[in-house]
């Protein structure tokens, strides 16, 4: 089992952090009195710019989840089609070799599934397998490998193909004043990214999948997800996430790794999901990592922002771009609602 290829797709509107900052200004001035508070949120989030879905002025014509989600179903179509394109493209690749789709979002709902929108558009062949997978939120990236693995595992001579749509922008409460919601206005983006997964008896270039891991944290439910109503999606982000890091992070990795006699310094590769900087760094304590061990990741959240799902997969595509040496392993790491771990051994 290996990851050929990594695509990515990008919507093609991009916004620095100062003007996305300025629009929740003129959005929120009159009803939130403390806007250097909000200024203060946008800042140490680390972000430096995003890529929204829609041009900035279109969001003020969204008058409901109703239209949001139609904008949702359009462009993750857009851009699922493109970020799955790249992928196969990379893999030496056509639509017509992929055996099974797994497909995740939690921005968005569609019946069809984006995926299923996708076999025509894309001449995907008509007795592909789909597997569309909803509510995992920013855990998805990691998850989706694990589930395409396992699919090759038994059934070594087919092509598994994952596909992760993000449309955060499109979700934002625009009457919610909370900090969860403000912290979210500056820190999750849009984007998508597909990740070819080959059997064993179809070997191409890329480092194999040894291993996966899923952790479950008992009575945690509360801590991450979406409150959904009648205006759409509200986000749950609890500020105990990065204590549940420190607390488990190390020893779950570390058992996941010593049944591979191995141990955290032999890992080259860690592809970490960047949840938020002050996760970021409480995955730095807990496994006691060197800055540079991050940097793709970090790089990352400036760059493009929390993608939810898609973002672990983007730090997967810059370290594919430039691998570790042949023999070297690697690690990805995430985590999501519920709230989980999930973990995926590699080597080059």
């Amino acid at each position: 089992m290996q990851i050929a290829a990594v695509g990515r797709a990008l919507p093609e509107h991009y916004y620095d952090q100062e003007t996305l900052l300025a629009a929740f200004k003129r959005l929120w001035g009159a009803a939130f009195f403390n806007l250097d508070r909000l200024e203060a949120l946008h800042r140490h989030v680390r972000v430096g710019g995003r890529h929204l879905a829609l041009p900035i002025e279109a969001y003020e014509r969204l008058d409901g989840f109703t239209a949001a989600n139609e904008a949702y179903r359009t462009a993750a179509t857009e851009v699922g089609a493109r970020a799955l394109r790249d992928a196969l493209e990379r893999a030496g690749l056509a639509p017509r070799d992929v055996d099974h789709l797994l497909f995740t979002s939690v921005t968005g709902i569609a019946t069809p599934s984006i995926d299923a929108l996708l076999v025509n558009r894309l001449g995907l062949r008509p007795d592909i397998k789909r597997t569309p997978l909803f509510g995992l939120g920013c855990v998805a990236g990691a998850v989706g490998i694990t589930r395409a693995a396992d699919y090759v595992r038994a059934f070594p001579d087919q092509i598994a193909v994952l596909l992760a749509v993000e449309l955060c922008s499109l979700t934002l409460q625009r009457e919610d004043l909370s900090i969860p919601n403000l912290i979210a206005s500056g820190l999750f983006g849009d984007g998508a990214a597909a990740v070819v997964v080959s059997g064993a008896q179809r070997p191409l270039p890329g480092p194999r999948v040894v291993a996966t891991r899923s952790v479950f944290y008992p009575d945690t439910e509360e801590v991450m997800g979406w409150q959904i109503g009648s205006q759409g999606f509200r986000v749950v982000l609890s500020s105990a996430i990065p204590e549940i890091v420190r607390t488990h992070m190390r020893a779950d990795v570390t058992a996941f790794l010593a049944e591979h006699r191995l141990g955290l310094d032999d890992i080259s590769a860690w592809i970490c999901h960047p949840g938020g900087p002050k996760i970021l760094h409480a995955f730095a304590e807990a496994l006691d990592l060197p800055p540079a061990a991050l940097a793709r990741t970090w790089e990352s959240l400036n760059s493009l922002g929390n993608l939810s799902s898609a973002s672990v997969l983007m730090v997967l595509a810059d370290t594919l771009a430039d691998p570790p040496a042949p023999g070297s392993w690697g690690l990805v790491l995430a985590m999501g609602p519920g709230f989980c771990t999930e973990m995926v051994l590699l080597r080059w």
